[in-house]
């Protein structure tokens, strides 16, 4: 009798979570119950503020990194890359394209420092990330347009430019979305296939709320009333965000490169990530997902060791995605 491949529970069982994350987020909830709700802070004001305005204490990197940045052409202008190569290291084996978390409306290249530069030195690879435009002031498809310039000029001049052709795209949260759909794009607009992968981190597949979003009204860092105002933001006031040409959990996914797929299990985007987990595998994708227990949104990003696990995990995604596909 053939057995069929079945996926464990264990995970979602909250007695399974390590303890060190349940305080972890015990403290988290103690403390933004003190500050007042994102979805009634201004903008402008947010946008001055550390993640997770403050709470959150962000991993950092001792690894010696030389930090600059550089421009490149874009739909609307020139377009701002921050570029992090490990001092003193090997030539690099590839290339990971970085696109920053925050909504569509917050965030920044530069935000990610400490979690990129590990990365540079953990996979041997050079780190590039991208600042692309930000919504309400560019509202989609502004950003999508600003990734898929930044990979299809890198797709040209990696080379000549860094001395490899392997690439992997990568973010977390709406940076995982334009994962992504920039794959997507690079696959149908100009016939590039020979992306060496893809890792997807926390991201969102469906803006219309998959299950998990929609109840969603008291969870970490991420919750439905603060999903609908960046929806808004993104969208303005179109209902552009139920068009399927938006949602890339609905889209052709055959041949996609290898993906490795991060989530919690408190994420409330945790339906995306597992539904695109089994339509990539039903697309015949090189895919892998790691839950993990306890996990809320954006954890990967915070000093905590979930994240230093689930960093690890990416780093030796991206190191044996770059030398298994250069090796094809």
């Amino acid at each position: 009798m053939i057995e069929p491949i079945q996926f464990p529970s264990r995970p979602f069982d909250p007695t399974f979570a390590d303890p060190r994350i349940v305080k972890f987020n015990q403290d988290l909830r103690a403390a933004f119950s003190e500050a007042p709700a994102r979805t009634e802070i201004p903008l402008e004001i947010e946008r001055t503020r550390l993640v997770g305005n403050g709470k959150l204490r962000i991993a950092q990197s001792d690894k010696p990194t030389d930090i600059s940045t550089f421009s490149i052409p874009g739909p609307a202008g020139e377009l701002t890359v921050r570029k992090l190569i490990p001092k003193q290291s090997a030539d690099p084996i590839g290339i990971y394209l970085h696109f920053h978390g925050g909504g569509f409306c917050l965030g920044s290249s530069a935000g990610q420092d400490g979690l990129l530069s590990n990365l540079a030195h953990e996979a041997g690879v050079v780190v590039l990330s991208l600042d692309y435009r930000l919504a309400p002031e560019n509202p989609y498809p502004a950003g999508l347009a600003d990734a898929e310039a930044a990979a299809w000029w890198l797709v040209k001049q990696c080379t000549t430019e860094f001395g490899t052709s392997q690439i992997v795209l990568g973010g977390e949260s709406a940076g995982a979305y334009l994962t992504l759909t920039t794959a997507l794009r690079l696959r149908d607009r100009h016939g590039f296939e020979s992306l060496a992968g893809l890792n997807l981190s926390q991201g969102g597949y469906d803006l219309r709320m998959t299950p998990s979003m929609q109840n969603a009204n008291d969870s970490l860092v991420l919750d439905r009333p603060t999903f609908l105002v960046h929806m808004g933001r993104l969208f303005s006031a179109s209902n552009q965000r139920h068009d399927l040409q938006s949602n890339p959990l609905y889209a052709d996914l055959r041949r996609l490169p290898r993906s490795h797929i991060t989530v919690g299990t408190i994420d409330p985007l945790i339906d995306d990530n597992m539904f695109l987990y089994m339509r990539l595998l039903s697309a015949n994708v090189d895919a892998e997902m790691n839950i993990y227990p306890g996990g809320f949104h954006g954890f990967n990003l915070v000093d905590t060791p979930l994240a230093e696990s689930a960093n690890h995990r990416i780093h030796c995604f991206v190191r044996n995605s770059c030398t298994t596909n250069r090796l094809r």
